[in-house]
């Protein structure tokens, strides 16, 4: 079983939202064949708390416009790494330096990525 159309809709959404803030190295996981609390999970990098923060808050706003209703946020104290689970996807806005210690795409390596539909000059922000 792979991850809803419903799904991937919601990651794109939550992925160019990110975008529109200067969230860089966005992914997206299909994680339905190892997990049943979750279809994908959105991994995007943030270069300071302050833009983790934007991120969050734009990703937050696009997917309540979009009809989806957050389940839960958690980890905004610190703006390292907020989690915004929307029950079909969660999304890890990561502080860069957070995202290479606890390498996300390493740990769910065997989980297929998701098409987000982003354009080509996104994909490697750390190289321009």
């Amino acid at each position: 079983m792979s991850a809803t159309e419903q799904a991937i809709e919601l990651a794109r959404v939550a992925a160019h939202a990110a975008l529109d803030k200067k969230g860089f190295d966005i992914v997206a996981l299909d994680v339905s064949e190892h997990l049943a609390i979750t279809d994908i999970f959105v991994i995007i990098s943030a270069a300071s708390e302050r833009q983790v923060s934007a991120v969050v808050d734009a990703i937050d706003q696009t997917m309540h416009e979009h009809k989806a209703h957050r389940a839960r946020r958690e980890g905004e104290r610190e703006n390292r790494w907020v989690l915004l689970d929307y029950v079909d996807i969660v999304v890890h806005v990561q502080h860069q330096e957070e995202r290479e210690l606890y390498s996300l795409e390493r740990l769910w390596k065997d989980c297929p990525a998701v098409d987000l539909q982003l354009p080509e000059e996104q994909l490697d922000w750390d190289q321009m």
